[in-house]
């Protein structure tokens, strides 16, 4: 995300982090993984109390880099909350519950089995109309139908993985993309109008695109219920003020101050591990990730620095001072690279906005999230350290090379280590 005025610099891709919707990471299954023998079996066991059946439902903003270009953090914080509503209103309406935290631009839904088909894919062609008359934003949606692991409020596996991708890299504003699973679901003669993409192969199936159909009539909307936001309610507050005070510049600019704060941010990307099933890859996934978490709290400085999260493959980490950024980030590769987990690591300094969200844990916002990430997970190579251009006048960069790359057809130049 960007969290600069709007004359300030420009990341593109601003608002796009993988997972940011997962959870936390579920410590006791962990535990149980590493005293069983970490087989296909064991795995196999251990998950299927885990199992859920019923409907994914994905979410990812559209053209927010071009706004981003001209409007603040905290300005596109409160635009992409109304769509976030809107979706959670119908998906709560026909029985639908929010999975994970909200953040950034994302969003997802798990719909039970029981679901029909016809009627979920109605709601979201209403939230779409919703959408298009109430918003500058649009939202690509996916939606598979499929057998999930729900973990620590998220959703796990090949299957869940596959609609999230889907969502996030392949569907564009305004579009509904389903699997094949939700089309056979629908009954003989239904009224949609879907459409099978040719264009896009994909591991989970093939895909299709829902063109037009009914839309939702005999359920209304659930009005009031709040999504999983990811900041505190004081914040939220704030945003949906800036939501109805669109160009107040001297609320933006008090509510900048009251709530961004210049930070380091190292963002870490774990690899992964070979694995002969789902089950077994779900496991070694976590397992590996709460190898992560714990190298790095060892690492981490008493005072001065945080651990934001650990989702997934990645873990962040903020900072009062960048130089303990860098050195963290350097130990941190080094510790890693001992227990055999090779990653890749991003470092940039600038505002931020983090806090404790109402669940109980952290979450973030700003370009140095974003910058980081682009550097490591999109640009980056395996084993290697990434700092941005700001961190040459704050840190000795001593090996580190100059790198340019183009990402959204903006150069950046940044340095490898």
């Amino acid at each position: 995300m960007i969290s600069e005025s709007p004359a300030g610099r420009h990341v593109p891709g601003d608002y796009d982090l993988t997972r940011d919707i997962v959870g936390g990471l579920p410590h006791a299954l962990v535990e149980r993984w590493r005293r069983s023998g970490q087989t296909a079996d064991d795995a196999r066991r251990l998950l299927s109390g885990y199992a859920v059946e019923g409907y994914s439902v994905v979410s990812d903003s559209a053209g927010l880099t071009r706004l981003s270009e001209r409007l603040a953090l905290l300005e596109v914080l409160a635009l992409i909350d109304r769509p976030k509503r809107i979706l959670h209103a119908y998906g709560r309406a026909i029985g639908g519950r929010a999975v994970g935290v909200w953040a950034a631009d994302n969003a997802q839904l798990f719909h039970p089995a029981g679901t029909r088909a016809a009627e979920l894919l109605s709601a979201l062609l209403s939230v779409q109309d919703e959408i298009e008359r109430r918003c500058r934003i649009r939202i690509g949606i996916g939606v598979h139908r499929g057998t999930f692991s729900e973990l620590s409020g998220g959703l796990y596996g090949e299957e869940a993985d596959g609609i999230e991708d889907v969502a996030e890299n392949h569907v564009e504003g305004g579009e509904i993309a389903v699997t094949e699973p939700v089309v056979d679901l629908l009954p003989p003669g239904h009224p949609f109008t879907v459409v099978r993409r040719d264009d896009l192969r994909h591991p989970i199936g093939p895909v299709y695109r829902l063109l037009d159909g009914p839309r939702l009539t005999d359920a209304r909307p659930v009005e009031g219920e709040r999504y999983p936001i990811p900041y505190s309610p004081d914040l939220h507050a704030d945003l949906l003020h800036l939501e109805r005070s669109p160009g107040d510049t001297d609320l933006l600019a008090r509510l900048t101050a009251r709530h961004l704060r210049e930070r380091t941010v190292v963002l870490v990307e774990r690899g992964g591990a070979s694995a002969g099933t789902p089950d077994l890859a779900v496991l070694r996934g976590l397992a590996l990730s709460t190898t992560m978490r714990e190298t790095a709290l060892g690492l981490l400085p008493s005072a001065g620095a945080v651990e934001i999260k650990v989702a997934g493959p990645l873990g962040i980490y903020l900072f009062d001072d960048p130089g303990s950024a860098v050195e963290f980030a350097l130990r941190l590769r080094a510790g890693l690279a001992e227990r055999e987990i090779v990653c890749r690591i991003g470092v940039d300094t600038g505002p931020v906005l983090t806090g404790e969200t109402p669940g109980g844990g952290r979450d973030i916002a700003g370009a140095p999230v974003n910058v980081a990430s682009k550097m490591a997970q999109d640009l980056g190579r395996p084993g290697r350290v990434y700092l941005s251009e700001p961190l040459r006048e704050q840190t000795v960069l001593g090996r580190f090379v100059p790198v340019e790359r183009v990402v959204s057809g903006v150069r950046i130049t940044f340095f490898e280590g």
